[in-house]
């Protein structure tokens, strides 16, 4: 596993030499390309103006913001270089907090952190301990790719994971989902619904993640390797909206004994 940031963690004067990784796989991931149909030659792109409808190169192009509708200012690279903060490699611990405060609409990318070196080991081990004793989580900053993000960063097993934050001006407002609200709900409909809550109960290591998308895409694509014909299959099961809660959710709870029993 490489890493992709090295630097240290400070805490008052505590300073931990560590070591940031990516803690998700995309090697995994299938992507597809865009061809030519009568080829099946690569697809490439050019930059076209707009006005002119001529090609443009790389050189003549400028970032624009558009404060008004078809009103631009042109920032110059040099503009933007001299706002980009110089990383100083350490993420400086500003606050601790419980992790229950942090809404997960806030997580956006998560990392894996260890020690950068043996001489490391003991404070961060020391680092870890005190935050699964505390219960509490650090909150700090860090320069990757030019940029300051917002970092929260609590222990798991002998490491630490780290989470990349979004600023709360990133994360839409709930209020602004139509058609929520405070409907009434029947006794003994939530006494049902809890009832099958309870029986599909499990705990989080039982669940299936498997990817059965992608599964099925892997298997079409092998087909068409090996050149055989595709065939299309549908469970033949059309979704029939609820009308009755009660009978459904007695049926649920039904179907639910059936299959753990």
């Amino acid at each position: 596993m490489r890493s992709v940031w090295k630097g240290h963690i400070r805490f008052s004067l505590v300073t931990i030499p560590i070591q940031v990784f990516s803690a998700v796989e995309k090697k995994n991931n299938i992507s597809f390309k865009q061809l030519h149909n009568e080829d099946n030659s690569r697809i490439g792109y050019k930059k076209v103006c707009k006005s002119c409808d001529k090609e443009v190169p790389y050189g003549d192009i400028v970032k624009g913001y558009e404060y008004e509708p078809d009103q631009y200012v042109v920032i110059k690279p040099e503009e933007l270089a001299n706002i980009k903060l110089k990383s100083t490699r350490a993420i400086d611990i500003e606050a601790f907090v419980d992790i229950d405060e942090v809404h997960p609409t806030r997580f956006e990318a998560i990392y894996f952190v260890g020690p950068n070196g043996e001489i490391a080991q003991k404070t961060f081990a020391l680092f870890s301990n005190v935050l699964k004793k505390t219960k509490k989580a650090g909150i700090g900053r860090i320069i990757l790719r030019d940029k300051e993000d917002v970092v929260l960063i609590t222990p798991h097993e002998d490491a630490l994971i780290m989470y990349k934050l979004r600023f709360p001006y990133e994360v839409r407002d709930v209020k602004d989902v139509p058609d929520i609200g405070s409907a009434e709900v029947n006794e003994s409909e939530m006494k049902l619904a809890e009832t099958l809550v309870e029986s599909l109960s499990t705990t989080f290591d039982k669940v299936d993640f498997e990817d059965r998308y992608k599964d099925a895409l892997m298997e079409l694509v092998n087909s068409k390797i090996e050149g055989k014909e595709i065939v299309s299959i549908s469970d033949g099961e059309e979704e029939k909206p609820v009308v009755d809660i009660m009978s459904a959710l007695k049926a649920s709870i039904d179907a639910a004994k059936k299959k753990s029993a």
